[in-house]
């Protein structure tokens, strides 16, 4: 199919590209960015007018909750709510159900989002076999089959012995391995340690649990010289451990949450279970660092964290309360959100959503590396058309995910974001359409 965009506002971080022009897309890649061949004819055009034309955005942490967790979301449901995102690439962590530590259950996994043409997926395989901290998983193998890093999601390995023997596999043949740093014996709690927590009788998560986890990352980064993705940091102090580690040199990156970045623990209110998140929320200071660290590329990405969470493991006692909220809908919004409290353009404030998170997954993206998160001739036609003069208020029956549940449920927080998407393409297919935008 032929598709123009017409009159848009196209805004390119990549290459600094933020100008009036219109974009012709033919079998699902750009042809032209700015003038249009005469002899093309588009089968539809979508009018940009005051609208913004972007990248597809590239969300480095959402659970799909298939296989295993139906009840909490299906692949198409959570598919669906990324294409209203305007997320055109995801990464999704391997705590399935079978975990993603078998090449068969990956290629089913990716098999089944591409019938769906909604969002390209890029699963992580399992670090561990069962995500049990104890036998590594054969990472070549799962790698032929389409995982581009991997992951002990939530489960920490307590071993460090077997930590650095999968780093020291990982770095011989150029994987990244994607990390939480969270000691396991002192992030058992269930908010941040402090005053809030004291005050409503809640267990405590030290910010020394990832402090500690990070200084033992980084000593086994020097040792075996792998490449580490550092997933949702969350205080002021494991931020400083970042900023000396790039400083040094080593081969580390980092993304923060949507949750992380604008919540606080004061924000848990009177037991509110819609923020019983992972990782907690901490205190104003340390939401402030993060900020500060995204913006100035300490932190390399903004992830949405998006893990729908059905009723009946949310509504429950703040403490036994299932972590997790939907998110995927809300990243460019709270991303735009972000960049006007900050001060930055919107230019900066689409790269932590679009082109550095592509930096991040570098090589693994294969020939996508080249074009995706970017508006280049040539490249895959993965675009987001979005307004950003538009407010919304978040209501659960407004979510396409089949997890409800978000802690910027507009009844919470009375706060309206910014930013609807509009259109959005993968491989030069509507794969979402909010808005009478067509003619």
């Amino acid at each position: 199919m032929k598709i123009l965009i017409s009159h848009g506002r196209v805004v390119d971080p990549a290459s600094g590209r933020d100008e009036p022009a219109d974009i012709a897309i033919a079998n699902g890649r750009i042809l032209t960015i700015g003038k249009v061949p005469a002899d093309f004819e588009p089968d539809r055009t979508i009018d940009a007018t005051h609208l913004v034309v972007a990248p597809g955005l590239v969300d480095l942490a959402a659970r799909l909750r298939e296989p295993g967790h139906e009840h909490e979301g299906m692949l198409e449901s959570e598919l669906n709510a990324a294409a209203a995102g305007g997320v055109t690439s995801l990464v999704c962590p391997p705590d399935t159900d079978p975990t993603l530590d078998e090449p068969g259950l990956v290629e089913m996994l990716k098999f089944r989002a591409r019938k769906l043409s909604l969002c390209r997926l890029f699963p992580l395989g399992a670090l561990t076999r069962g995500l049990a901290g104890e036998v590594l998983t054969e990472m070549a193998e799962l790698t032929e089959a389409g995982c581009v890093g991997f992951s002990q999601a939530e489960s920490p390995i307590a071993d460090t012995l077997v930590l650095q023997r999968a780093l020291q596999y990982a770095s011989t043949y150029g994987y990244t391995v994607w990390l939480r740093p969270q000691d396991p014996w002192l992030g058992k709690g269930v908010a941040a340690s402090g005053a809030v927590a004291t005050r409503l009788g809640l267990s405590g998560v030290p910010v020394s649990a990832e402090t500690i986890a990070l200084a033992t990352i980084f000593e086994l980064v020097r040792i075996t010289g792998a490449r580490v993705h550092l997933c949702r940091l969350s205080s002021a102090a494991g931020v400083a451990l970042l900023r000396a580690a790039k400083a040094e040199g080593l081969k580390v990156t980092a993304d923060v949450s949507i949750n992380s970045l604008h919540l606080t623990d004061m924000d848990i209110g009177f037991f509110n279970p819609a923020m019983r998140l992972t990782p907690v929320l901490r205190q104003q200071a340390d939401r402030d660092a993060l900020r500060a660290a995204l913006a100035d590329g300490t932190i390399d990405a903004l992830v949405s964290d998006h893990t729908p969470v059905d009723e009946d493991m949310k509504n429950l006692p703040f403490g036994e309360a299932e972590p997790g909220a939907t998110g995927l809908e809300l990243l460019l919004s709270l991303a735009l959100r972000w960049g006007q409290d900050s001060g930055l353009g919107l230019p900066q404030a689409l790269a932590r959503v679009t082109s550095e998170p592509v930096r991040v997954l570098g090589d693994a993206l294969g020939s996508l590396a080249s074009s995706a998160g970017r508006l280049v001739e040539g490249g895959v036609a993965d675009v987001c058309v979005f307004d950003p003069q538009a407010e919304w208020s978040v209501t659960p029956q407004r979510l396409l995910s089949q997890g409800k549940h978000t802690p910027f449920a507009f009844e919470a927080t009375g706060m309206a974001l910014p930013g609807r998407v509009c259109t959005t393409l993968v491989a030069g297919t509507v794969a979402y359409q909010a808005a009478a935008n067509n003619r």
